[in-house]
């Protein structure tokens, strides 16, 4: 199917884009998102939700295109679904529910502290990342695919089952040092989660609202931004430091595993993002790299 298409008179409305998408919308009777495109753009690049159509170099009149995107979804949404669940799976586990293990073995708890400080550091870590999806981020007006929602909740929940299911098995074998390799992987886990915090916190307050000025990331008073000095992303190398403590912690393989494809997946994100801050801005410190200071 090709893009829908609607001729307006451009001096006639100083309507933005997403309300002359929305004005579409009713019109057409449809409940889906669209995107809105118009000629100009010989890359079919879809225009700016701030643009005013007024203000657009195409004459008096323009045919706009609408591309229907089908089921869509918020930001806020999307990483809501995609952290409630392994929030709740892992409990599941822990608490051995029926089902899941022999019968012998419902609803009993695992002698190993370990076990119950594990639950407690994955509880804690998704829990922020609930508040932070309420309270701290600022998403844009985008959307996901539904689909696209299925196929990272499917990542996320089916990991989060996996990794628990060992972590919380009535045959889980605590780590090989004992106390002092889990309560050395404790503070890492700790220090690493509030570094994560605090640079989204910093992230969070680049931009105040309403504000179109575009400016980089830069170390503030408090010392866990510091890393912004080697790396442009140290949001994810705090997440990856988190992942690898709790591996250690764990001393569990598909836990490492999952370590493992996270530091993959945002380490191209970290790439992606610091090769952006090195086109846009000119004067971009060259010390900086993507994720790991002075390596990557």
């Amino acid at each position: 199917k090709g893009p829908l298409t609607l001729t307006l008179s451009v001096t006639e409305t100083t309507s933005t884009i997403p309300e002359e998408s929305e004005l579409f919308r009713v019109r057409c009777r449809r409940s889906y998102s669209f995107t809105l495109f118009t000629l100009i753009f010989a890359d079919g690049k879809p225009l700016k939700d701030d643009e005013v159509l007024q203000t657009l170099p195409v004459g008096t009149t323009a045919t706009m295109y609408f591309r229907d995107l089908g089921p869509q979804l918020g930001w806020t949404m999307v990483f809501f679904a995609e952290y409630i669940g392994p929030l709740l799976t892992y409990l599941l586990f822990y608490f051995r529910v029926p089902c899941i293990y022999s019968h012998r073995f419902a609803f009993t708890s695992s002698p190993h502290p370990v076990v119950t400080l594990a639950c407690a550091c994955h509880t804690c870590h998704y829990v922020k990342r609930l508040i932070e999806t309420i309270f701290v981020h600022r998403f844009s007006h985008g959307t996901m695919p539904l689909r696209t929602i299925v196929r990272n909740c499917a990542y996320y929940w089916g990991f989060s089952a996996w990794l628990a299911y060992y972590i919380n098995h009535p045959l889980y074998t605590p780590p090989s040092y004992g106390d002092v390799q889990v309560n050395y992987a404790l503070v890492i886990f700790v220090i690493c989660e509030m570094g994560n915090f605090s640079i989204h916190l910093t992230l969070n307050n680049l931009r105040g609202e309403g504000s179109r000025m575009r400016k980089f990331p830069n170390p503030t008073k408090n010392p866990f931004t510091w890393l912004f000095f080697f790396v442009s992303c140290p949001n994810y190398t705090y997440e990856v430091g988190v992942w690898v403590s709790f591996s250690i912690m764990t001393q569990c393989l598909p836990v490492a595993l999952y370590t493992l494809l996270g530091f993959i997946q945002m380490t191209i994100w970290a790439k992606g993002k610091h090769r952006a801050y090195s086109r846009e801005f000119k004067d971009y410190p060259s010390l900086r790299v993507a994720i790991i200071p002075l390596i990557l």
